[in-house]
């Protein structure tokens, strides 16, 4: 058993499919079923990097937003009405949250390189958090999309970047959305997203990116392209077709997006600032 678990591929996508499974499965009918991106994310935290919060360093921080996004999300679904202007304050709150997880690394930096890094770290959690809430947050099939296209194409990029293990992180964040829609897909009925998956899903899966940037080698351009992946969920679909299909074809639209990003780290792998 203890062989089983410490598989990659059972830390970084099984272990995370199945508890997120569980998740979605038992909290969907409390519409709280996008607590599944949280689970995927946090067992394979749990297998990678542990719980420890000592020494903070940019990975525990991104595990201590990882767990503050849920619980605003659940406030801003249950107790406040949606607005552009909440969706505006949530981006601004992603970027500041990006500099402050990597804040002590970009200051040993020199200044021209700090800013063009922190400025794409920033510039990309902004735009994902906004994106989701404006285009994706009420619709559960395309946020569910949206991080699994971001998870799997983040953490692809993130292992040829050479950091192996956020790409674990990311692959596990897929993982979870995969359960938030598999569901979804069985029954043929869209399921309840909202703040509380996507701002979860979105911070989480740009932090890991951010991460790949800062600390490894994942170029500055690979992140931006990393942040146009929902965009791919936004195109449109058959009005009529089933949610599985719905589902596929969205998760393939942003998996061409992520495709692009992948291959921008393949081909000009030492291209990075980082």
């Amino acid at each position: 058993m203890d062989d089983f678990l410490s598989h990659p591929a059972v830390q970084g996508g099984v272990a995370p499919f199945v508890v997120a499974l569980v998740v979605a499965l038992l909290l969907g009918p409390l519409r709280l079923g996008g607590l599944a991106a949280l689970a995927g994310f946090l067992t394979a935290m749990y297998f990678v990097f542990g719980f420890q919060l000592t020494p903070l360093t940019a990975t525990r921080k991104i595990m201590l937003l990882a767990i503050a996004a849920p619980v605003i999300g659940i406030l801003a679904d249950f107790a406040f009405k949606p607005t552009r202007f909440g969706a505006a304050i949530l981006a601004l709150a992603a970027a500041a949250a990006a500099l402050w997880a990597f804040w002590p690394v970009l200051a040993q930096r020199p200044a021209a390189e700090a800013w063009v890094l922190g400025g794409s770290a920033a510039l990309t959690l902004a735009f994902l958090v906004g994106f989701a809430q404006l285009y994706l947050a009420e619709d559960a099939v395309r946020a569910g999309a949206a991080a699994l296209a971001l998870g799997l194409g983040t953490g692809v990029a993130a292992i040829l970047a050479a950091t192996a293990a956020y790409g674990m992180l990311a692959i596990a964040l897929a993982a979870g959305a995969g359960a938030f829609l598999l569901p979804q897909m069985i029954a043929g009925k869209k399921a309840f997203a909202g703040v509380t998956f996507t701002l979860t899903a979105m911070l989480v899966g740009g932090l890991i990116a951010a991460g790949a940037m800062i600390l490894a080698r994942l170029p500055w351009y690979s992140l931006l392209a990393l942040a146009l992946v929902p965009i791919g969920a936004r195109l449109p679909v058959p009005r009529n077709a089933p949610v599985w299909l719905q589902a596929v074809l969205l998760s393939l639209f942003g998996f061409i997006i992520g495709a692009a990003a992948c291959v921008s780290v393949w081909k000009f792998p030492d291209a990075s600032l980082g």
